[in-house]
């Protein structure tokens, strides 16, 4: 501590000082050169042991009395064992921290131009909001570890599993993106492979995998019968579902303009489709018969095949599948299932390749070797199994006797 005992200076005698470093006692010292005058407060550390100038600002900026007040500071905390300069770095680095929220809310902000369901983001933030930010939001996100994501997963991994499983690999993304930003040093605590799987039950032991339930395809044509004679718009569309092997929402969502019926083709925009890519779809006689009953309600290039109940608006899920249900005579049955029965029919009744079929169902190629060298999709033969797997659902070719 300084020996020159505390409040030397005036501010009369501060504005008359020559040139040169003057003491006002307590550690505080004021540097003059010229028109330039600046408070220091010099110091022994001690951590170091060793002499310390710490910068206080301008005396145009800082009065006498001000800067008097921020060395009695500094004095109390050299009595604590602390050296002022450090603790002044170490509120800085702690005020210039992101906070796991506010890394998240970046990333989210950033990314969301690149996620096509527009969906995402609500549900994003919805998420985090309820079961991330209460525990680690405030946070610095450098401060995490591996007890801090467990904190928010454990409560659900067993009771809600599934919605567990995505808070994870959310935070796994955003500390990634942390990362690549530079306001994460070290492995991520959220990464499973490796990790987290050597700590948690894997999601599919803890609750398994719910396939969607599905209509036998043998059961189908009686099916598409009872769904004929329903009649309605819910009922057409969930008929076109199962011929064209589509998604439900693919078909809700479908306009006149993305259909050629002289061509027998229907062409979903990549702006639809997972894969990013357009998707043709091959129609058959019995899904045209649909669409030329359909004709009749208006085919506006802009306007939905399947229009909803309101003007402007496509038909719900809800109703399709209030339709199937009435048709199977079950609830428990899904109009996505209808997609698992056409698949189980071309692997158990035909001999058309099982790389055809996937291409009608759209499914991403994951092997990214095969992917890179597949150019074209199969149109020619897809139009030849779907104008089949059309004929056994309408009943005019039997199913194979096992």
């Amino acid at each position: 501590m300084s020996r020159r005992p505390p409040n030397r200076l005036t501010a009369r005698k501060l504005a008359t000082l020559p040139d040169g470093v003057h003491g006002d006692g307590g550690n505080l010292w004021i540097t003059i050169r010229g028109e330039t005058r600046a408070w220091t407060f010099r110091y022994t550390s001690p951590a170091s042991r060793k002499r310390r100038e710490m910068g206080l600002g301008p005396a145009r900026d800082i009065s006498l009395a001000e800067a008097r007040e921020i060395a009695a500071d500094a004095r109390r905390l050299l009595l604590s064992g602390i050296d002022p300069i450090d603790d002044r770095e170490n509120r800085r680095n702690r005020s210039s921290e992101r906070t796991f929220e506010q890394v998240a809310e970046t990333y989210i902000t950033e990314q969301a131009p690149g996620w096509r369901d527009p969906r995402a983001v609500p549900i994003w933030r919805s998420s985090l909001s309820h079961h991330v930010y209460p525990t680690i939001g405030s946070r610095p996100i450098q401060s995490l570890v591996t007890d801090d994501v467990l904190s928010v997963l454990r409560p659900l991994w067993s009771s809600t599993t599934e919605t567990a499983s995505r808070l994870r690999g959310r935070i796994e993304r955003i500390i990634d993106y942390a990362r690549s930003q530079g306001w994460y040093a070290g492995e991520n605590p959220a990464r499973w492979r490796g990790h987290l799987a050597t700590i948690l039950p894997r999601p599919s032991a803890v609750a398994p995998v719910r396939n969607f339930a599905a209509t036998p395809y043998r059961e189908l044509p009686g099916v598409m019968q009872r769904l004929a004679g329903q009649g309605g718009m819910a009922a057409m569309a969930v008929r076109f579902v199962c011929l064209t092997a589509s998604r439900s929402d693919m078909v809700r969502g479908m306009t006149w303009k993305e259909v050629d019926i002289d061509r027998g083709l229907w062409v979903i925009p990549a702006s639809r489709m997972k894969s990013r890519r357009d998707h043709r779809v091959p129609l058959s006689e019995q899904a045209l018969s649909i669409l030329e009953e359909l004709k009749l309600f208006g085919v506006q290039s802009d306007r939905f095949v399947f229009p909803g109940g309101r003007e402007g608006r496509p038909l719900s899920d809800v109703a399709l599948s209030k339709a199937l249900h009435a048709a199977a005579g079950s609830d428990n049955v899904t109009v996505h299932g209808l997609r698992s029965g056409f698949r189980d029919w071309v692997a158990e009744e035909t001999d058309f390749p099982g790389d055809v079929a996937e291409m009608a169902l759209a499914h991403v190629i994951r092997d990214k070797v095969e992917a890179a060298y597949r150019r074209g999709d199969l149109f020619d033969k897809r139009r030849e199994m779907m104008q089949t797997w059309n004929s056994f659902c309408c009943g005019m070719v039997r199913s194979l006797e096992i």
